[in-house]
């Protein structure tokens, strides 16, 4: 699939296939591809927690509103920030770029995400940060499920030129 396919076609899922996994060499090499993101000053202020265990799953599921397909997904990977080795406070945004790394790289390798919301909302990013442990300068920025979708779907299309504007409002 060429980078502009992959773009216009990927899209959120939320039914999986429990019987069929991400596998560790594709969950590796989404990993690799997250690390590729851009960051202020090449600081990369980020870490990945992958969680593949049924019982860390469900606990996820527990605290999270809207992840409550993690354990059907079978995988998922938790984007965090390192706010002590950033530039300025680009430890808010670096992740979340990397975080789209992992959308595109998981649909390029035919899986299927979904981004569950985490930063800004304290009380996730608080939940999260308790369930996996992490140390106070680590902070959840984002929640990915990983997995293989239920069945195919097609993405409507978002553009809308009215959003666009060309050297002024």
């Amino acid at each position: 699939m060429n980078t502009i396919d992959t773009i216009l076609t990927r899209h959120s899922t939320r039914e999986y296939d429990p019987s069929q996994k991400a596998t560790p060499e594709q969950i590796e090499m989404i990993l690799r591809c997250a690390a590729q993101a851009p960051s202020a000053m090449n600081k990369q202020p980020w870490s990945f927690v992958v969680v593949n265990h049924p019982s860390v799953l469900q606990a996820i599921e527990n605290v999270h509103p809207y992840a409550g397909f993690l354990t059907q997904a079978g995988t998922a990977i938790i984007v965090v920030g390192n706010s002590d080795n950033c530039w300025e406070d680009y430890w808010r945004v670096d992740p979340i770029l990397a975080g789209q790394n992992i959308l595109l790289a998981a649909h390029a390798l035919g899986l299927a995400t979904c981004w569950c919301g985490v930063y800004p909302n304290e009380q996730h990013m608080e939940n999260l940060a308790n369930i996996l442990n992490l140390p106070k300068e680590q902070k959840p920025m984002a929640l990915i499920a990983l997995g293989t979708a239920k069945q195919k779907t097609t993405p409507s299309l978002r553009f809308n030129p009215k959003q666009v504007h060309y050297n002024e409002w």
